[in-house]
């Protein structure tokens, strides 16, 4: 089976036709339109296969560079060029997703250069990484008080831990494991199929390097056992929603030895009754009366640590203006600091006026008075009406 032949085009066809074609194919043979039909699921399955191929530059260049038969023998020697989850490693040697590991004949050869590409990084070794705890996350919802002044929490989990009967080695009195004859200690077996050098995971001991013939009672070898653990966690003062704390280690327990996990704390902040935040400040919006606005003055606010600071106002104040309290904000990660806190004025319209209320806003009305925007405002809709 050609590639090119298998979708109707021809080497130099672009991109699109080569989606093009697919999709017509796809669409052609596809086993819903063709249930029971053998022949048309067959079909189908080759039109997927050298999408996969010609779809992708890097790979389509491989297969037009070195050929049909070379490119399929480095497929069924295991090398899967449209393996998800793939790594590389810092010398080109590539996994797949199953943990198969290539290495390509002759130092500087092109298909280490190419194939290479192909995957993403990986590690190599002794399949220490692979006896790595797994991490652990922890979703922590404190109040935006509990964020200003810090906060001190207990997890309370059941995690895998290091077994304390055998030392997280996995065996029973002491003894250490032997070294896998299979590997030799490498946690990786080879072997040669035609042009490729196969490596992969060796089966016989896990990737570990090792094999555990007494194994501990505990733990039944793997090193570690479950159990309730509680962890002592400080949240630190000027947290921000969303953030995420780091505890290196203190994730489960690897297996027979391997390195623990980490812990990942999530810190979500409630919404505040008062206040809103943004970074470091905090902002506030206060009613205030049209006296107060209009004559100036003093009013009281709350602040995010418990107390209350004066704020002055000044006379003529318009709603939605920020009046400034400097150091009044949130804590600053790490530092003695405040930030600062921004009063956003709302000047209150009275209601449920009495008569004698009526007849002084009226006659407050009647006088001569300075309103900078309303006079502003019909200047300028008196020029409107005059170009008309």
């Amino acid at each position: 089976m050609d590639y090119y032949e298998t979708l109707g085009v021809s080497k130099s066809a672009s991109e699109a036709d080569i989606k093009k074609a697919y999709r017509k194919l796809a669409m052609q043979y596809h086993p819903d339109r063709n249930k029971g039909d053998k022949a048309a699921e067959a079909k189908f399955k080759s039109i997927n296969e050298a999408y996969e191929t010609l779809k992708d530059p890097q790979k389509k260049a491989a297969y037009d560079r070195y050929g049909d038969e070379a490119y399929k023998n480095a497929s069924a020697s295991g090398f899967n060029p449209g393996a998800s989850g793939g790594f590389r490693n810092a010398h080109g040697a590539g996994f797949d997703g199953n943990g198969f590991h290539f290495e390509f004949g002759g130092g500087g050869s092109p298909f280490s250069d190419i194939f290479g590409d192909i995957f993403g990084d990986a590690m190599r070794g002794s399949g220490r990484d692979e006896m790595r705890g797994n991490d652990l996350r922890y979703d922590a919802t404190i109040t935006l008080e509990e964020a200003f002044r810090g906060k001190d929490i207990e997890l309370s989990m059941r995690v895998n831990v290091k077994c304390k009967d055998c030392n997280g080695a996995g065996t029973e009195g002491g003894t250490k494991p032997k070294t896998c004859p299979h590997c030799r200690g490498t946690g990786r077996t080879r072997f040669t199929q035609g042009f490729f050098a196969v490596e992969k995971t060796c089966a016989a001991c896990n990737g570990t390097g090792h094999i555990v013939e007494n194994s501990c009672k505990s733990c039944r070898g793997s090193g570690r056992v479950s159990q309730n653990r509680t962890i002592k966690v400080t949240i630190p003062a000027g947290v921000g929603d969303g953030a995420r704390i780091r505890l290196a280690g203190e994730g489960e327990a690897g297996l027979r030895g391997g390195s623990s996990g980490d812990l990942y704390i999530f810190v979500n902040i409630k919404s505040h009754k008062l206040f809103s935040r943004n970074g470091n400040e905090i902002h506030c919006e206060v009613p205030i009366s049209f006296v107060t606005a209009a004559l100036g003055g003093e009013i009281e606010v709350p602040t995010i640590d418990g107390k209350k600071a004066v704020v002055k106002v000044p006379a003529g104040v318009q709603s939605g203006q920020q009046l400034k309290l400097r150091g009044k904000g949130m804590s600053i990660v790490k530092s003695s600091l405040r930030g600062d806190m921004y009063v956003h004025v709302n000047v209150e319209t009275p209601v449920n006026l009495t008569a004698r209320q009526k007849e002084l806003l009226k006659e407050f009305d009647g006088e001569k008075r300075s309103h900078p925007k309303t006079d502003g405002f019909f200047a300028k809709v008196k020029e409107f009406w005059q170009e008309l």
